[in-house]
């Protein structure tokens, strides 16, 4: 289901938020879970078994984690790393790969026989294969407590205003607002309705009347001069820009009409004076990500590796 549908513009949305207020605290996330489902699979209903996968896996890895001391808790993130990235890689490469050897392969004259699976990627696949991993790291960092519930686990990964296209949360922020309660709050709700409206601007009144300008100039360069070229080319970065960033305050501003803060996803990206200020304001969620969990880390075992080899051998110093 697409945020800017008819089926959630006025069944969804409208429903699944009258009843998020109607309901007593403890069965909203019930109801917030099962929504979450239904709004998945109205993509590919299969794929739900997908993120069931995943959800079981880092669930279990999560309390195995925290029980565990020594080397088996490393044990334990290394298999839930290994299972939510080799989903992930094989949606995303099996068919590119598959290809490129029955290419080598048939180039050299030998017949190859592994036919492609005929698989689309499952949507938002790396927002919420990256979100359940950041649990499972923080659990083994000692910075987050294991979930123990399964079902508040499982819409900690499947929370449907951020499952498609994110903002990446952390767990830190979003499962502590599961257990929270919600009250109405009139000035929470208009300012969400307000940040979806926005979005909403944004995605089908620029990035949209964009696209046809884009498209256009693009399936035939050469009938078009440079000026023309150069105006398509900034008007792809706006169209790009407000597709995403529309699409993602939509999605802050339904969390927030509940009473969610979703992280901040972009910040005026364009008005950036450098590459690297451009990656810290754009799609902020997924570039922290990666700076907390594969840069910072690769960083520090560079410096102990770098600390030993300059270290001084004690046998030489005496």
């Amino acid at each position: 289901m697409l945020f800017n549908s008819f089926d959630f513009c006025f069944i969804f949305f409208p429903l699944v938020t009258a009843l998020y207020f109607l309901l007593p605290h403890r069965f909203r996330w019930a109801m917030l879970l099962a929504a979450s489902c239904w709004f998945y699979m109205a993509f590919v209903p299969v794929y739900i078994l997908i993120l069931g996968f995943t959800i079981a896996v880092d669930y279990a890895a999560g309390i195995l984690i925290e029980r565990s001391q020594g080397a088996a808790r490393k044990r334990w993130l290394i298999a839930s790393i290994i299972a939510n990235v080799g989903v992930l890689a094989f949606f995303k490469y099996f068919n590119f790969l598959n290809q490129s050897i029955a290419m080598l392969v048939q180039s050299m004259g030998v017949a190859y026989q592994v036919p492609d699976l005929g698989i689309l990627l499952p949507i938002g696949l790396s927002f919420h294969t990256f979100q359940s991993l950041s649990y499972t790291i923080e659990v083994y960092r000692g910075h987050q407590k294991a979930e123990r519930r399964p079902g508040i686990f499982a819409l900690y990964v499947m929370f449907y205003p951020q499952l498609v296209a994110g903002p990446i949360e952390r767990p830190g922020n979003l499962l502590r607002q599961l257990n929270e309660r919600h009250a109405w709050d009139h000035a929470r709700v208009v300012h969400g309705l307000q940040q979806m409206l926005w979005g909403f601007f944004k995605k089908l009144v620029i990035a949209d009347r964009c696209a046809v300008i884009v498209d256009q100039v693009y399936s035939d360069p050469a009938g078009y001069d440079g000026l023309s070229t150069l105006l398509a080319t900034y008007l792809f970065a706006l169209q790009i820009y407000c597709d995403f960033s529309g699409y993602t305050d939509i999605a802050l501003g339904a969390a927030r009409v509940m009473g969610f803060d979703l992280m901040v996803n972009f910040r005026t990206p364009y008005r950036s004076a450098s590459i690297s200020e451009f990656w810290s304001r754009w799609h902020i969620s997924l570039s922290s990500w990666f700076r907390d969990y594969v840069v910072h880390p690769a960083r520090r075992k560079s410096r102990r590796a770098l600390a030993l080899v300059h270290e001084p051998d004690a046998s030489c110093s005496s």
